[in-house]
């Protein structure tokens, strides 16, 4: 269980014991990362249910608030980095990760991020007109599933954060939350638009980036739960 209070810590700002952690366990911490989206997710999911109490829009902003407030903002974080960094890449290699290591916002950060928080605050609001928050409880669970497959099937983009990952994530990792994904979906069938969406963020990477980094995570994780939630509402909608 140490590494699942390593993984709360890293992911979130939720109050846990202080204890010692070498960096082979800070790497290996990541293999509980769907554990901690099931947490996050259960926080988010009352968030909401409470605030549509009162009304749907008022739920969807506490919902937000609280998906902001309990990971920091550090998933949107890499999202305003990757986006300032996806503007940089017509030029070398070299400035890309020069872009991403530099601690300002630049514009591309900011529209990006003002976007990703509008789309999540409507899909939100959407899901709690439509009483699904099954669905997004389960939706932090399965975008940080995503990380297990990046850190093993793309390449480290530099010596830092995304490649201290890779050796920790085995191949019984993958195998046990894919089993828990498939689970899920039976709960909320949207999820079973997961494995595309981890796919094209994969291949996006691949193509625009070059590979993977702490900020393709972080990112990763944003796109996969706007994805995911959209998916819900279409699930929703046209079944």
């Amino acid at each position: 269980m140490k590494g699942l209070v390593i993984a709360i810590q890293f992911l979130t700002r939720l109050p846990t014991p202080r204890i010692p952690v070498s960096s082979t366990e800070f790497a290996a911490s990541m293999r509980w990362f769907p554990a901690v989206g099931l947490i996050v997710g259960a926080i988010i999911a009352a968030a909401a249910w409470a605030g549509a109490l009162v009304d749907p829009w008022l739920g969807a902003l506490a919902a937000l608030i609280c998906w902001v407030a309990v990971t920091g903002a550090l998933h949107l974080d890499g999202l305003g980095d990757i986006a300032d960094a996806a503007g940089a890449a017509h030029k070398d290699q070299e400035r890309l990760i020069a872009v991403l290591a530099d601690p300002h916002t630049g514009s591309f950060a900011i529209v990006t991020i003002v976007l990703q928080l509008l789309a999540k605050l409507l899909l939100l609001h959407l899901l709690i007109e439509a009483q699904a928050y099954v669905a997004i409880a389960l939706i932090p669970f399965a975008g940080r599933i995503g990380p297990l497959f990046w850190s093993r099937f793309l390449p480290p983009l530099h010596d830092g954060l995304g490649s201290r990952f890779r050796d920790a994530v085995r191949p019984c990792d993958l195998i046990i939350w894919s089993l828990c994904l498939i689970g899920a979906s039976f709960a909320s069938p949207s999820l079973w638009m997961t494995p595309l969406a981890l796919m094209l963020w994969a291949y996006w990477l691949r193509r625009k980036i070059g590979g993977i980094s702490g900020d393709g995570h972080g990112a990763g994780i944003e796109i996969t739960e706007t994805l995911l939630l959209l998916s819900a509402l279409l699930w929703v909608r046209l079944a």
